[in-house]
């Protein structure tokens, strides 16, 4: 009978974890995430790049339809959501004028061009909010 209590003892002390266990378990993680994160992080820099250049592609279009129904590229961005120009059939954007990924105004003006006539600029100086720069730093132009 006692050699029974002493095997249920011996079953009962072997259903946690050690601490030998416990530590490898986090190393492991540890190494995991050193890997793994660095990686996720250079991702997110490049799809705030890739937002950019989205968000600018959709504000063009607008800023051309603008212009078909206008004659000429308007003054400010504002005025793709509301002017009070005669021929405006807008608004020519559902909502107000998105800031770009990092939470800065797009950089717009109205440019002449020798070749093409009237043209517009188009740019957002990234997330140092300084012309030039690389990486996430990098102006992002259209």
């Amino acid at each position: 009978m006692k050699q029974l209590k002493l095997k249920n003892k011996a079953n009962h002390n072997n259903k946690g974890f050690t601490l030998v266990e416990l530590l490898i378990v986090m190393v492991i993680l540890g190494l995991l995430s050193a890997i793994v994160a660095p990686r996720m992080f250079s991702k997110v820099s490049s799809a705030k790049v890739g937002t950019a250049k989205a968000q600018m592609q959709v504000l063009a279009t607008a800023l051309d339809s603008y212009r078909l129904d206008i004659g000429y590229y308007p003054e400010t961005l504002a005025e793709l959501v509301s002017s009070n120009e005669e021929s405006w059939d807008g608004p020519y954007f559902p909502k107000a004028i998105p800031q770009d990924p990092w939470k800065h105004d797009y950089q717009y003006s109205r440019v002449t061009d020798e070749n093409t006539g009237e043209g517009f600029s188009l740019k957002s100086l990234g997330r140092d909010k300084k012309p030039g720069g690389e990486g996430e730093d990098a102006d992002v132009e259209y």
